[in-house]
């Protein structure tokens, strides 16, 4: 593909951004009269044919406008987008909002998709961070009914679980106090292969309450991410009356997709690699996710 000069690239974002403010065709001539180009209109067409023949923008129809395709979308957000910074007010904003947050992770990662949606004014998800292997911190055992035995495990990072568990017979609460003392001397810091090893020296019931207390950190360690979504309206703007059928079914696709946390953890394990730093653009799905055809997404950690 032939490298685009310098006025073809201004033209390919205009379009770009005009199409994404209202998608609707861009025409040479909206261009040469909302844009101080100092070229004239057949100029402009010139540059679109250039920009067509290199396939980063489409005709679509008989439309005399045109549209970015996925490659003119790819090479604006990679080469063109610039870097644009909060406001000292945006960000003593945003610091006073989590400021007035109390300080629990869940809170503060839905306080986060709520900002972000805000601030680009789109859908926005913020994924809870991922435990590489999790790590005992302690528990408690509450006596509550016969057999029944409430337990709550605290896991390294903050993060904590309760459980009920049926018991093979009734213990007071004396005796669980004693056992939860036990296992968090025993079991602080260890994972829960670390911990099934401690299990054969132990009591039937200081065993049976370790099981259970390895088998809470086998699911945590390799549970999905808690995805927090927030912006939904944005993807659909009801006083948007121009908006074409085919982007309300995109948008309706998008909204769909945002609904969806188990399609979206599948999406984010494949693309977020450990190795990722920075920013990743997914245009389209990149021809890997069919559900991402009608949706672009921004992905950065």
């Amino acid at each position: 593909m032939p490298q685009p000069t310098r006025r073809q690239e201004i033209i390919l974002g205009l379009i770009v951004r005009e199409y994404v403010d209202q998608p609707t065709p861009v025409s040479s001539k909206a261009l040469v009269e909302n844009y101080d180009l100092n070229v004239s209109s057949a100029t402009v067409r010139n540059d679109m044919a250039a920009l067509e023949e290199a396939g980063l923008i489409a005709s679509p129809h008989t439309s005399a406008g045109r549209v970015p395709t996925e490659e003119g979308y790819r090479y604006f957000v990679q080469r063109l987008l610039s870097d644009n910074e909060l406001s000292q007010h945006e960000r003593q904003t945003i610091r006073h909002q989590f400021h007035q947050s109390p300080p629990d992770v869940r809170k503060w990662m839905r306080l986060s998709a709520s900002v972000l949606a805000q601030t680009v004014r789109s859908a926005a998800l913020v994924t809870s961070p991922q435990t590489q292997g999790a790590h005992f911190k302690h528990l408690q055992l509450i006596s509550t009914q016969g057999r029944m035995v409430l337990m709550i495990m605290v896991i390294e990072g903050g993060d904590f679980r309760q459980q009920m568990l049926h018991l093979a017979e009734p213990v007071s609460q004396e005796r669980l106090s004693r056992v939860s003392d036990l296992i968090n001397t025993l079991c602080a810091g260890l994972d829960a292969a670390q911990i099934r090893a401690l299990i054969p020296s132990q009591p039937t019931l200081e065993a049976e309450v370790m099981e259970m207390a390895a088998d809470v950190l086998e699911r945590f360690g390799g549970r999905y991410r808690i995805i927090y979504t927030d912006g939904l309206i944005n993807v659909l703007d009801p006083g948007n009356e121009t908006l074409p059928e085919a982007d309300t079914e995109g948008a309706r696709q998008t909204l769909r997709l945002l609904e969806e946390p188990s399609t979206l953890e599948s999406i984010l394990a494949d693309v977020l690699y450990p190795e990722l730093e920075g920013v990743l653009v997914i245009v389209s799905g990149d021809n890997r996710h069919e559900e991402l055809n009608h949706t672009s997404m921004i992905l950065g950690r």
